[in-house]
């Protein structure tokens, strides 16, 4: 099997890729992976170190906005997984064009050249905050698309997008929604890698508002898995939400890594929340649990291997903190 991976140098795209070509989903050992990675702040080859060599790897850098690339590329895979987006909520809340471009337009021209070149499937990778912010119980995919943030209107647009490729003109296209993720390599602009890396430097860690919205945890392997299982067994024109079932408030969380790292309260900065920041996020995966999904990684398991990933990697994180980072 031939298939594409879109930000697949991104911090769960490579995930991802890492897991295919060294044998963690078993029938898949014949693969051929192609990663295209326009290689933005956030996309990194060092995520890829791991594989590169791989006879099964080709890396090709570009952009998904760029047709004629597509044109090139696209034909020769069978299956398509797009990871490829701009991600942080505040950095689309300083300027979101970044968003739109890449979110919507990129995906449109991706499903757009899929549908031209005959690929059989496309898994598209989305997030739970397209469902906006929920008071109480957990989102089914069912739930309208009500997005706060430019990011994540931009990314609900992709999802419909995708919808309409399917519902228009057939396309195969399924739909994965995730909660927040954390693991290794993810890069240090995002919560608990900021936190961690922080607190590694003896430096404060800035906790928004109150610090009591309230986030779902999921191991970025669990993801994956969950993904995987949607390209394997999942259904075309559907859409399945994956969750880590850890849901913690901000302040929880924090409280977790002090202690993980030794440090106590006085290392905590308050700062003003974010502007239009969702209170709480939590979704319902049981349509996937139906496909034979369950989080293996416990979150204080997680937690710890990633605490210990950052301890022992700095060489990875440090030039990229030695720009400024928002958030």
């Amino acid at each position: 099997m031939r298939i594409l991976v879109t930000g697949g140098a991104g911090f769960i795209g490579s995930h991802y890729v890492r897991s295919l070509l060294l044998g963690s989903y078993p029938g898949y050992e014949s693969v051929h992976i192609t990663v295209l990675d326009k290689l933005t702040y956030a996309g990194n080859l060092g995520n890829l170190a791991p594989v590169d060599g791989h006879p099964g790897y080709t890396f090709i850098h570009g952009d998904i906005t760029d047709l004629q690339l597509l044109a090139e590329i696209v034909p020769e895979c069978e299956v398509i997984v797009n990871f490829a987006a701009e991600t942080h909520v505040d950095r689309s809340i300083a300027g979101a064009g970044d968003f739109v471009t890449t979110n919507v337009l990129g995906t449109q021209r991706l499903l757009q050249t899929a549908l031209e070149s005959g690929v059989r499937t496309v898994v598209h990778v989305s997030t739970d905050e397209v469902y906006g912010s929920i008071e109480d119980g957990s989102w089914s995919e069912t739930e309208p698309l009500l997005p706060n943030s430019p990011y994540s209107a931009a990314k609900a647009g992709s999802d419909l997008l995708c919808r309409a490729y399917h519902q228009t003109y057939g396309l195969d296209v399924r739909v994965t929604r995730c909660s927040n993720n954390y693991g290794p390599y993810q890069h240090p602009e995002k919560l608990i890698p900021l936190f961690v890396t922080n607190l590694l430097d003896r430096e404060p860690v800035p906790l928004y508002g109150d610090g009591l919205n309230v986030r779902d945890w999921l191991h970025v392997d669990d993801h994956c898995r969950g993904i995987h299982l949607v390209l394997e067994k999942g259904s075309p024109g559907e859409t399945y939400n994956i969750g880590g079932g850890t849901e913690l408030t901000n302040r929880e969380l924090t409280g977790w890594l002090l202690a993980t790292l030794g440090m106590g309260w006085e290392m905590v900065r308050q700062v003003p929340d974010r502007l239009g920041h969702d209170r709480r996020y939590s979704v319902d995966y049981g349509k996937l649990r139906a496909l034979g999904y369950e989080p293996l990684t416990g979150f204080a398991d997680g937690l710890a291997e990633t605490v210990r990933w950052y301890e022992d990697n700095q060489q990875w994180w440090r030039p990229l903190k030695a720009t400024p980072l928002i958030g």
